[in-house]
């Protein structure tokens, strides 16, 4: 369920500090100590009555350990999430065959511009094999099942369940050698959206 933008700046700062400090296992009185803030102060910034000043935001921040864009970036930019429930069929955006690739979510643009197209990738035969290609972005290759050599430019990474390979999708790249079937892994694309 999408989490609807607070209507009140502070009311979203005294939310997240509330948040971070829950998160952080610190009661009212802890974060007072670490801020030099009153109880009563920090009680009313949490229940968004007050909204505070930069240089206690600053002290708030601090005492949390979290930059202070933390504090107001939810009410700065919308948030989505993408969830794709099991045996959906969301079509993949890839060079990959359709058989091969199931995409695990869709393109979608976050506020400083950045797509992330998650894939489950399966090869169950020699001939499932990825034409090396280079594109935008960088991929992130987590290999679940099977052994690959995996090709990225001059380099060949021969990989086994547990490994992973992060790389610049510009340099050329691709499976080499389906060693041992069948290969089940996940891979992320992430680049900025075309302008």
């Amino acid at each position: 369920m999408k989490r609807a933008r607070e209507p009140l700046l502070h009311t979203a700062i005294g939310r997240e500090v509330r948040a971070f400090r829950t998160r952080h296992g610190m009661k009212v009185s802890d974060l007072a100590a670490a801020t030099n803030l009153s109880v009563g102060m920090l009680s009313k910034i949490e229940n968004g009555d007050i909204s505070p000043s930069l240089t206690t935001l600053q002290a708030i921040s601090r005492g949390l350990a979290v930059p202070i864009t933390w504090l107001v970036s939810r009410f700065e930019s919308e948030r989505t999430a993408v969830f794709v429930k099991a045996g959906s069929d969301v079509a993949p955006n890839s060079s990959v065959a359709r058989q091969q690739c199931k995409s695990l979510g869709h393109k979608d643009v976050n506020a400083n511009g950045l797509v992330v197209e998650p894939h489950m990738i399966s090869l169950t035969c020699k001939t499932d094999v990825f034409p090396a290609v280079s594109h935008q972005g960088t991929i992130f290759l987590y290999l679940l099942q099977g052994e690959i050599a995996y090709r990225h430019g001059a380099s060949v990474y021969r990989m086994t369940p547990g490994d992973s390979l992060f790389f610049d999708a510009a340099i050329q790249h691709g499976a080499d050698e389906l060693a041992q079937l069948p290969v089940r892994c996940l891979s992320i694309l992430t680049r900025r959206q075309d302008r």
